[in-house]
């Protein structure tokens, strides 16, 4: 049912990473964001085993209904959460912060702390700690502005400021390349199913779109998501957002490295499995991390414009990666996917920030020079 899950966790998927990502502490916040996205994970296996029971026996209006069950389950359970606390604060209604906040203590049994909440951390004029009476219940590190009143467009052109300008860039790079190898990868699975037949034999080729192989290859690799989030999961936490997705994506590389070359279908699902884990935990790391890396006052909107060109680069790969593996050009194909790759890299590594154990932010003053 991935169809169902894809269009709330990938297209409106952001907001709810936004949100949950700001009830989660530090410590481990990328272990839950990583459990979080998993969802996605279980829609592809689940979507998998759907196509592979459905498509023989009926047609792909039945798959499609069928996957967009989830999406309406979903509706009936958004008026059962609260609104972030952190949201709350920076519009100034403080009242429905601390109502938020107090069924949420409720829900988990227990009470909220002493102390008055407040939208921002300061400090007493002579350095000193404050009174316990006086102990936040909401920490952030940011300044005193907020977005109160910004129209969406304000907040949008905000990405753009002198403090956060390269960090957009450079987050818009490496969602693109991420979501064009996560769908290259798919895609692929499909196109090099059949490539070795029609591009050495095409008197002999004879494709059938509903063989059950085809489905079988696909289940088989959509399995490979599963070690991908136990991976980022062990080194989002331990080595960095930062690090984690370069040594992924460095790894997903070798996998698809061998491929320039025609290989056996064995070998070709192996490998695929492999880059597909691999970029599964690098795409899942680089949602958190720019969720992450935006304050709570441009959170939602950085995530949100990095993930539309995410979107791009999955529009893109079919016209161009799938597009040329169907046309008899795999090694031209691979070798487009790892540049892809790269370009990715090179751009986690220039992004100057790392967010591994960090107190989310409230406001711009956080990426200050």
């Amino acid at each position: 049912m991935e169809e169902g899950w894809a269009f709330w966790e990938r297209r409106c998927g952001h907001v709810f990473l936004s949100w949950f990502l700001e009830f989660v502490p530090p410590s481990n916040r990328g272990m839950w964001m990583v459990i979080f996205s998993s969802f996605w994970t279980i829609g592809s296996v689940s979507e998998a085993i759907g196509a592979w029971i459905i498509m023989p026996r009926l047609d792909w209006r039945w798959l499609l209904g069928l996957s967009s069950i989830p999406s309406f389950i979903l509706l009936a359970f958004l008026g059962f959460q609260p609104e972030s606390p952190r949201y709350l604060c920076l519009k100034g209604r403080t009242a429905e912060a601390h109502r938020a906040l107090e069924k949420i203590a409720q829900v988990n049994k227990t009470k909220l702390p002493n102390g008055k909440l407040v939208a921002h951390r300061s400090t007493l004029p002579t350095g000193e700690r404050a009174p316990p009476e006086l102990v936040h219940l909401l920490s952030s590190n940011g300044g005193n502005k907020t977005t109160e009143g910004k129209s969406g467009l304000s907040l949008f052109l905000m990405l753009f400021s002198s403090k956060l300008a390269r960090t957009t860039i450079l987050l818009w790079l490496l969602l693109f390349g991420n979501s064009f190898a996560y769908y290259a990868v798919v895609l692929l699975i499909s196109e090099l199913s059949s490539l070795d037949t029609r591009c050495r034999s095409p008197l002999m080729f004879s494709h059938h779109p509903q063989d059950a192989n085809l489905y079988i290859d696909e289940f088989i690799t959509s399995l490979a998501e599963i070690p991908g989030l136990l991976l980022a999961a062990i080194l989002v936490d331990t080595a960095g957002r930062k690090l984690s997705i370069t040594i992924m994506f460095t790894l997903s590389c070798l996998f698809l490295l061998p491929l320039v070359t025609y290989q056996s279908n064995i070998l070709t699902t192996g490998l695929l499995f492999g880059a597909r884990m691999c970029v599964m935990g690098a795409f899942t790391v680089s949602l958190i991390y720019a969720a992450e890396i935006y304050p709570t006052s441009v959170r939602s909107t950085g995530a949100g414009a990095a993930n539309a060109m995410g979107r791009i680069g999955g529009m893109v790969c079919p016209l161009v990666a799938v597009a040329l593996v169907a046309n008899c050009h795999q090694m031209t194909a691979v070798v487009l996917l790892v540049v892809v790759i790269v370009t990715s890299i090179l751009s986690v590594m220039l992004i100057p920030f790392e967010t591994k154990g960090q107190e989310l932010s409230d406001t711009v003053d956080f990426t200050s020079d």
